[in-house]
């Protein structure tokens, strides 16, 4: 049981571009993490304190609901990616981690960003994760080469 999945969040295509990169890279298979109810560009307005984005990242207990999960039992490394969100990794990562055992599981987080890094995705991910192996992941360039991601990625 050596497979690979790499799974993500996109909100604007900058996540999913890469996560599919990193897949191709390595050889691994994709899942992408739809929101069952999609994010339009009002709800992403970070600068709106009622849009949806920020309501739901000011509350640690939110998970937005996925259109659909994923069985992960037949991977052994799972790659989830995502954009950073007020500094962490956004809440429906929180609901796909709570959304299948990961148990026995190595999880490396990966995410995209203007500028941010993880911040505490890694520690968030790990506490809903229990029983995973939750590595400390990396921030990269959505332009980030095939070589990039694959010496990373065989770190794991």
């Amino acid at each position: 049981m050596n497979k690979t999945l790499v799974a993500y969040f996109s909100a604007s295509g900058v996540t999913a571009r890469l996560a599919h990169n990193l897949a191709e890279a390595i050889g691994a298979e994709v899942f992408e993490i739809v929101p069952k109810q999609p994010y339009t560009k009002a709800d992403l307005n970070w600068m709106d304190k009622k849009s949806r984005s920020t309501l739901e990242m000011k509350d640690s207990s939110c998970r937005p609901e996925i259109a659909e999960s994923k069985d992960v039992s037949s991977y052994s490394t799972i790659f989830v990616g995502f954009p950073v969100w007020w500094y962490r990794e956004p809440s429906i990562i929180d609901t796909f981690m709570e959304s299948a055992d990961f148990t026995g599981k190595t999880v490396v987080p990966f995410c995209t960003s203007g500028g941010s890094g993880l911040g505490d995705s890694a520690a968030n991910m790990q506490r809903l994760a229990k029983g995973a192996r939750v590595l400390d992941g990396r921030r990269f360039s959505p332009s980030a080469s095939a070589d990039e991601l694959r010496s990373w990625a065989g770190k794991f």
